[in-house]
């Protein structure tokens, strides 16, 4: 179970940063023995790889914070991040850490079951971040997007040394999220309410 809730936080960690999951995932086994990646995904650890990583990160962090470009990036973002959900959630549940001593025994014969979780989970988490951004943009004039986008990050890096180190309280972060898409949908939800009732008046007004 543990293996579970360790891909699944590192997938919902990729949700909101394509990168930071995969980099901490690499420089965790690279630099630490907090985690020990099977041959299979040990490509994230490589100097390299840890390197294009850290550049796409930096620009993804920068994009991410101004308004209209940061909707942009999230059309882009939506192959994206689901890609990297699924390799963060393959790589995570197979990985030994801290907490998880014998990964195997969870995923033992369908290794593309794990993969595709994270694509799914990663997905959902895009959708309700790339929704909320409009949201707060236009509540904030623009104001909101580089406090809300520093926030994510927080939370993902957050999310991925949970996953990692303390995969039990990633229950805590999916529920977080979980109650703020529900904000997400209400607030959307009032502000078509409202712009109809406007357009209304001013028709018949």
């Amino acid at each position: 179970m543990l293996e579970a809730l360790t891909g699944t936080g590192l997938a919902a960690s990729a949700g909101l940063n394509a990168y930071i999951p995969l980099l901490l995932m690499g420089l965790l086994a690279r630099f630490t023995d907090a985690i020990q990646l099977p041959s299979g995904w040990a490509w994230l650890s490589n100097g390299w790889v840890l390197l294009i990583l850290a550049v796409l990160l930096s620009i993804e962090t920068v994009a991410d914070k101004v308004p209209v470009v940061d909707h942009f990036n999230d059309i882009v973002q939506t192959v994206v991040r689901p890609t990297a959900g699924g390799l963060a959630f393959g790589a995570g549940s197979e990985s030994k850490t801290v907490t998880v001593s014998d990964p195997g025994t969870f995923f033992t014969s369908h290794q593309w079951v794990p993969v595709v979780a994270g694509i799914l989970i990663a997905f959902c988490v895009h959708g309700v971040k790339a929704t909320a951004r409009p949201v707060v943009n236009v509540s904030t004039a623009g104001f909101g997007a580089p406090i809300v986008s520093t926030l994510e990050d927080f939370s993902s890096v957050a999310m991925s040394l949970l996953a990692v180190l303390l995969p039990v309280l990633v229950l805590v972060g999916l529920l977080l999220m979980l109650w703020f898409a529900v904000w997400v949908v209400r607030r959307r939800r009032h502000r078509r309410v409202k712009r109809e009732t406007v357009e209304t008046q001013q028709i018949f007004g």
